[in-house]
């Protein structure tokens, strides 16, 4: 059925220029899916070994999950951007409906004291991870539709807090106080961006951060983190440990670590080391030198996905513009808690780094999210992205090729 749909569709792998992709943005992905395999493979060894059996048994996982991204990468990359602006408000309430199955009993599977997670026979579904780009896709429709009203009016400027309130508050009912943080910073990211007027955007951050600072008094064990994280070392075997232990691995590492396979910490010191704390592995296995080389890939796909959004918006395909702009605030967020976590710069939170953390929804949505970039970059260069143009091979025929 998927191919049904997709294939009357010209695409960047289907045009008479044979496959036309952004292939800068696609190396970088790629280098940084494959550095995640190799660090999972080395981080998980220890803790597979003994729950398995098998010291590659999390390695032989996440290949899974990777050939399944590539397939939603490239599924998404042959779908036109007018078919998911088309699709934002089905999509916003498939958001609603996964995040409140979560909280229901029988569906949703807890684990860690969290309901994160639609439990299947092998593998485990997380609603947050798919809600986020769904709020993304119907927002970037919204600022299209309400362009003028957002930019002039307090009520277009309030509207989209009516969706994105309730949803939040599903978030933080699993509790996922990080994806919560995500999600709402890639929406006010996008509402700036689409044209909010300084003052209210102002008065929109004090209320975030009067927000979160309840929300960390509401539960003590988010206060506990929050006094914990400036000095861990004073409770370094309670609620400082899984800190101090990350903090130990960077230390371990120095300045060309201790050698890829090689790290202690792995080695059951250091809780969820293949899955939130993977860039400690990593600082600690290939030292400063490697860890900078892969926050310059995170740099480097970050700021691709912006321009994208640049060109996007000049080719005036303002959808799809907003829509990559989301997507790259996404991962700007995730990728400055996760790795501000892992060096003690933030409270522990449970937070996956994009491509290289152990976790199938995250990877495969990641994935999915370089196929609408890669689409969308390429609907902006061939001024091809209206869904009212009649496609065929004269098209692309010996047309120039438009370097970035």
């Amino acid at each position: 059925m998927i191919f049904g749909i997709i294939k009357p569709y010209p695409s960047p792998l289907i045009s008479g220029r044979g496959i036309d992709l952004d292939f800068a943005m696609l190396a970088g992905c790629l280098a940084l899916l494959g550095l995640g395999l190799v660090m999972i493979t080395s981080a998980s060894s220890e803790v597979a070994a003994a729950q398995s059996g098998n010291p590659l048994y999390h390695m032989f996982r996440h290949l899974v999950y990777v050939a399944i991204g590539v397939f939603a990468c490239i599924v998404t990359m042959m779908v036109p951007i007018a078919t998911w602006q088309k699709m934002g408000f089905t999509m916003l309430v498939g958001a609603f409906a996964l995040l409140v199955l979560v909280l229901v009993p029988g569906i949703g599977r807890e684990v860690n004291g969290s309901m994160r997670w639609i439990g299947f026979s092998f593998f485990n579904v997380q609603p947050s991870e798919i809600a986020k780009v769904f709020v993304v896709i119907y927002l970037a429709g919204y600022l299209v539709r309400r362009q003028q009203e957002v930019r002039e009016s307090w009520m277009g400027f309030f509207k989209p807090f009516i969706v994105l309130l309730p949803m939040a508050g599903l978030l933080l009912m699993e509790p996922d106080f990080g994806a919560t943080v995500v999600m709402m910073g890639a929406a006010a990211a996008m509402l700036f961006l689409g044209g909010v007027g300084l003052f209210r955007f102002s008065l929109m951050v004090v209320l975030a951060v009067a927000a979160v600072f309840i929300l960390v008094q509401a539960q003590p064990y988010r206060m506990a983190r929050l006094i914990t994280f400036t000095d861990p070392w004073s409770d370094q075997f309670g609620s400082g440990y899984q800190l101090t232990q990350a903090l130990i691995a960077f230390g371990r590492g120095e300045w060309l670590g201790v050698g890829l396979g090689n790290s202690v910490q792995k080695q059951f010191y250091l809780p969820e080391a293949h899955t939130d704390f993977v860039f400690s592995v990593l600082a600690e296995e290939l030292g400063v030198v490697g860890s900078l080389v892969t926050v310059a890939l995170f740099v480097f796909v970050t700021v691709r996905a912006l321009y994208i959004g640049l060109w996007a918006e000049k080719a005036k395909q303002f959808f799809a513009a907003y829509m990559a702009f989301g997507l790259a605030f996404l991962w700007i967020g995730q990728f400055l808690i996760n790795i501000g976590v892992n060096v003690g710069l933030l409270p522990t939170k449970g937070l996956t780094l994009p491509f290289l953390s152990y976790g199938g929804s995250s990877l495969v949505i990641c994935c999915a999210c370089v196929g609408l970039l890669l689409r969308i970059e390429w609907e902006s260069r061939t001024h091809l992205g209206s869904e009212e143009h009649e496609f065929n091979e004269s098209d692309f025929a010996e047309e120039p090729n438009h370097g970035r």
